[in-house]
């Protein structure tokens, strides 16, 4: 199979690349910036260059290239730009998946993200997304469009991910959250959060090519609190341990179930825990640390 991969550069997308050559897929990787053609094609795949809000651009590189399928990891929150995100959230992905009909490409696996609103018990893809939020409420809106549009595509499926964590992401040993809790104003509430390591991310989208239509949540096996997570999160980085903060019951986030992934859909994490995924990023520190100076 062609796959047209949007976002190839990028967190997800780098890690999902290899994985698509090693299923035996044709990947064109899409990116806005032409440095990073050396990238992709060192990753194995045909190198695109177009911005996803160019939309006669992308339209033309999406019927020249005529995939089999598209998958969109395009975020944008490498700057914590939430309002730069949500506007590829629903500009981006309309344009991407308004150029991927045009080019009569009827299968689309696109990034999205569990924002659940609070309730009993782990949430389910049939359960309502949180619109009650003031403050979060632009980013769901945000997520709403980019379901809806991805709904529009025949064989549309729709990644539904936990918290990222990983290398390049907020939750490593040299990301934001880290950086955070060394500097000692990270405050661990309640609030529970459903991780899932990039890797694993990146294998459900090779899987949920062959997936039916619809929303998937792709989270580990253990929802857990931030009073729970963080101070394994700060061993594991190096930081003190966290203050912890309270939180109002009635309104703190739920956990996220990944049964249909699992036993629906055969996606089974490398990492089924964020416990041992966190101690591996040391792991995967130190290993690299070492090699440098050897």
């Amino acid at each position: 199979m062609k796959v047209f991969v949007a976002g190839a550069t990028g967190v997800i997308g780098r890690a999902l690349v290899p994985r698509l050559l090693e299923a035996g897929h044709e990947v064109v990787g899409m990116s806005k910036d032409e440095s990073r053609s050396g990238l992709l094609r060192a990753l194995g795949a045909q190198a695109v260059v177009v911005d996803v809000f160019d939309r006669a651009a992308l339209t033309a590189a999406l019927q020249r290239e005529h995939p089999d399928a598209l998958i969109d990891e395009l975020t944008s929150l490498g700057k914590v730009d939430f309002a730069a995100n949500n506007r590829m959230w629903r500009i981006g992905t309309r344009n991407i998946i308004d150029a991927a009909m045009a080019a009569g490409i009827d299968r689309v696996v696109a990034q999205s993200y569990c924002v659940y609103a609070p309730g009993e018990g782990l949430a389910t893809e049939g359960d309502p997304l949180d619109l009650s939020s003031v403050a979060q409420r632009s980013n769901v809106e945000g997520v709403i469009a980019l379901e809806q549009a991805v709904g529009e595509v025949a064989n549309g499926v729709v990644l539904r991910y936990g918290t990222l964590y990983g290398p390049g992401t907020w939750y490593a040993v040299d990301g934001r959250v880290a950086d955070q809790l060394r500097r000692g104003v990270f405050n661990a509430t309640d609030d529970v959060t459903s991780f899932v390591h990039v890797d694993d991310a990146a294998e459900a989208a090779v899987l949920a090519l062959s997936w039916p239509k619809g929303p998937v949540n792709i989270v580990d096996d253990e929802p857990a609190s931030a009073s729970v997570w963080a101070p394994v999160f700060a061993a594991a980085v190096g930081a003190p341990r966290p203050q912890l903060k309270p939180v109002n019951p009635a309104t703190h986030s739920r956990g996220v179930s990944n049964a249909k992934a699992r036993r629906e859909l055969g996606w089974q994490p490398i990492h089924p825990s964020w416990r041992e995924g966190f101690n591996a990023l040391l792991a995967a520190q130190s290993l690299g640390a070492a090699l440098s100076s050897s």
